[in-house]
């Protein structure tokens, strides 16, 4: 891989040095080891080695912010990945190493499954992932799956119809998109309507590097399709649903108020990042990782990153004025401070107060964060059931989240 500059290498060296840590390569994964759980959470204010420092606007969200549990909502889930919540309030939950989709009560925690995922063929980091309803699911009751079959990663549909009990399953699988390549690591597996009822997926390039700068290729991107699983209008080349590129393993997708598309990503052993997507835009894997020292790039820099014992970033929400990221290695949830860009994705775009980490090490690796629906608040999702954690008595478990 291609260090930005001297000065970069020098800086990578030391912290190599200093933490003897990766947040993936051909090791053991991007989930990476587990690090040591403490008893106490973590109340915020740390920043991330080399920051990303930004202009407070006057739209600015406060530069410190607080974040509490209100409740545990489930215990004793197995390997959960994905959560989607329903009309009404309900959460759907995916199992990546059982296949299965488990109805959470929000109202008591109850857990009922609903059906499993035929063809899903766990290992690795791969299995049932992603999970979506539909933007229309009052009228036509889908929910979209990513997940590992034997062949590749692909994109199931299938009818669920929550006027029935609680105890309906899942109707028969309908492929929308397939043919993503599969891998024991860097499999991707986020997806997300956005804002313009597209479906949008993070895939990851498998550890095959080449892949996520070779736009013929859907790993190492970010893909833009119908809810058919059609290349969508306004994506950047018309036959195709690649909507950016040179990514290395995209794991978490959220809006903003402002529609903007931001993603987290796995960095190698130096930096992982937050990007802010645009249309088209190369992120530059694996020539770089992250920010460029000159400014002179033609790849896309990173918003914010962070060394990889600090994040191996998963999920990520948007929820008052501040992107909310999921930290496995890193143990703790981000919050990045987001404000207006200067000049669309990448160039000047920073947070416009430095990130702050809470919950470190009080509830061990954390997988998917998901806003309410009055955006006061996150659903929280640990993992430490997926062969890397310690898990303990109630893992793994769904957390209700205040924040301010």
């Amino acid at each position: 891989m291609q260090h930005r500059s001297t000065t970069a290498a020098l800086a990578v060296a030391a912290l190599l040095l200093a933490a003897g840590c990766s947040s993936g390569g051909s090791g053991p994964g991007d989930s990476g080891a587990s690090a040591s759980p403490s008893a106490q959470g973590h109340a915020g204010g740390t920043a991330p080695s080399a920051p990303a420092t930004g202009r407070p606007s006057p739209s600015a969200p406060p530069a410190k912010g607080s974040v509490k549990v209100v409740r545990t909502l489930t215990t004793g889930l197995k390997s959960p990945w994905g959560l989607a919540p329903l009309p009404g309030g309900d959460l759907l939950v995916s199992s990546r190493d059982t296949g299965k989709l488990l109805r959470i009560s929000a109202d008591g925690g109850k857990q009922t499954e609903v059906g499993s995922v035929p063809g899903v063929a766990p290992g690795g980091e791969g299995g049932l992932l992603g999970i979506a309803v539909s933007p229309s699911f009052g009228t036509d009751h889908l929910v979209y799956a990513y997940f590992t079959t034997e062949s590749d990663n692909r994109i199931a549909r299938m009818i669920y119809d929550d006027r029935k009990p609680r105890g309906a399953q899942l109707g028969a699988p309908d492929t929308v998109f397939k043919g993503i390549p599969k891998g024991q690591i860097h499999n991707g597996g986020r997806i997300a309507f956005g804002p313009d009822k597209m479906l949008y997926v993070g895939t990851g390039e498998t550890g095959e590097r080449g892949l996520a700068q070779d736009k013929k290729s859907p790993a190492g991107k970010i893909l833009r399709m119908t809810p058919d699983g059609e290349p969508a209008h306004g994506n950047p080349e018309g036959d195709s649903v690649v909507y950016s590129y040179g990514h290395r393993n995209v794991q978490g997708l959220a809006w903003g108020p402002d529609k903007r598309l931001w993603a987290s990503e796995f960095g190698q052993d130096t930096w992982d990042e937050l990007n802010l997507i645009g249309p088209g835009k190369n992120y530059g894997w694996p020539e770089v990782e992250g920010r460029a020292a000159d400014g002179g790039s033609s790849f896309v820099d990173p918003v914010a990153q962070w060394k990889t014992a600090d994040a191996s970033p998963s999920g990520i929400a948007y929820a008052k004025g501040s992107v909310w990221m999921a930290g496995l290695r890193g143990e703790r949830l981000w919050r990045i401070p987001v404000g207006t860009p200067a000049a669309g994705p990448g160039g000047d775009v920073k947070p416009v107060a430095a990130p702050q980490d809470f919950l470190k090490g009080a509830y061990g690796r954390l997988r998917t964060v998901v806003a309410t629906d009055d955006g006061t608040g996150l659903w929280l999702v640990t993992s430490n059931t997926d062969g890397r954690g310690t898990p303990g008595k109630d893992d793994d478990r769904v957390l209700l989240l205040k924040v301010t």
